[in-house]
C-alpha cells in the first residue's frame, strides 16, 4: 500500500503529464496538501475522514485567519485529489465531498496594484543588487510582460521567441487558459523593456525556442526560478503581489485609462464579457477618488 504522500505525488504527475495542467496549478496542489499533513500528520489514505479535513479547516479560520477564498481552494484541494482517488478505486467514497463549501462573492474585485504601485515593482526590479548581471534585463522585462501585456504565468512562461514580433506590434499567445489563442499589442513602452533584454539574451542563450531563457537547457524558464524573482522584488518593494496580480493590475489600469471594455476583454483572452466586467468595480473605486479633484470649491 502506497503512502499518502506517494498517492499525492503519482496524483500530481499524473496532472503535469496527462491533464497538462501547469506547473503553478501543480504546485498549488502540493502547497495545499503539504498544509493538511502538517496539520494532520496523516500516512494512510484510510486515515483522512470527514472530521480530520473539517478540523483542519477550523484549525486554519481560527489558527492562522484563512480567508473565504483560501477555505474555500484548500477544501476544493484536497477534494480535487480525493477524487482522483475514487477514480483509481483506491478509496470508495471522497469524504470532502459530505463538507458544505463557504459561499464566494460573484461580484468581488479582483485584487490589484496601484499606478504607483506597479511602478515601483518596475523601479524594484531595476534597482536590485542581482548575484548575476543577466538577471536585471530579464527581470525588467518579464514584469513589464505582466503589466503591459496581462499574460497569465503559464502563458508567459511558455512564450516563444517567434511569438513577439516587434513588425506587427503583436504577441501571438497559443493554447492559454481553456486553449484559447490570442493576439495582444505590443505598446511602444513595452518594446522599451523587452529590446535590452533581447540584446542581451543573445549572449545569454541564443539557441533556445522561448522568449524568457536561463543560462542552460532548451526549457522554459522555471516556475522556482520566477518565484525567487518575485520574492526578491517584493521584499525591496513591500508590496504584497503575485503573478495574476500583475495581469489583475493590467486589466484595471487598462480600463482606467478609457480602454473599451471588449477590446481588453479580447485582449485579455477571456470568452465572457462577464469576466472582464469585475475589473469595472475597481474602475468605480477610482472615480471616487478621482472626484475630490473637481476644481470647483
Amino acid at each position: 500500500m502506497y503512502s499518502v504522500q506517494m498517492l499525492h505525488n503519482r496524483f500530481c504527475d499524473y496532472k503535469l503529464q496527462i491533464q497538462r495542467l501547469s506547473l503553478a496549478t501543480i504546485q498549488w496542489h502540493k502547497n495545499s496538501f503539504n498544509s493538511f499533513l502538517k496539520y494532520s500528520s496523516v500516512s494512510e489514505i484510510s486515515q483522512i475522514d470527514v472530521d480530520t479535513i473539517e478540523n483542519w479547516l477550523i484549525w486554519g479560520r481560527t489558527q492562522r485567519n484563512w480567508s473565504i477564498k483560501t477555505h474555500h481552494g484548500l477544501l476544493m484541494a484536497i477534494s480535487v485529489f480525493l477524487n482522483w482517488c475514487v477514480e483509481k478505486n483506491i478509496i470508495a467514497q471522497n469524504p470532502a465531498k459530505q463538507i458544505p463549501k463557504p459561499k464566494l462573492s460573484k461580484n468581488r474585485i479582483p485584487k490589484h496594484l496601484t499606478l504607483e504601485q506597479a511602478q515601483l515593482i518596475l523601479s524594484c526590479a531595476k534597482t536590485y543588487s542581482y548575484t548575476c548581471s543577466h538577471e536585471r534585463q530579464r527581470a525588467v522585462a518579464i514584469f513589464a510582460m505582466f503589466m503591459y501585456a496581462g499574460l497569465r504565468f503559464k502563458e508567459l512562461v511558455h512564450l516563444k521567441l517567434s511569438d513577439v514580433n516587434f513588425k506587427t506590434g503583436l504577441i501571438s499567445v497559443f493554447s492559454g487558459k481553456g486553449d484559447k489563442d490570442l493576439t495582444v499589442p505590443i505598446c511602444e513602452s513595452l518594446t522599451g523593456y523587452l529590446m535590452p533584454y533581447l540584446k542581451q539574451r543573445e549572449c545569454i542563450n541564443p539557441y533556445s525556442v522561448y522568449f524568457f531563457v536561463g543560462t542552460r537547457g532548451q526549457s522554459p524558464l522555471g516556475y522556482n526560478v520566477i518565484k525567487r524573482l518575485f520574492a526578491k522584488v517584493k521584499q525591496k518593494s513591500g508590496i504584497y503581489f503575485h503573478p495574476h496580480m500583475l495581469r489583475h493590475t493590467f486589466a484595471t489600469l487598462m480600463l482606467q485609462s478609457g480602454v473599451n471594455i471588449r477590446d481588453l476583454a479580447e485582449m485579455m483572452g477571456h470568452s465572457n464579457i462577464e469576466t472582464t466586467a469585475l475589473y469595472l468595480g475597481a474602475t468605480v473605486e477610482h472615480l471616487k477618488s478621482e472626484i475630490n479633484k473637481h476644481p470647483l470649491k
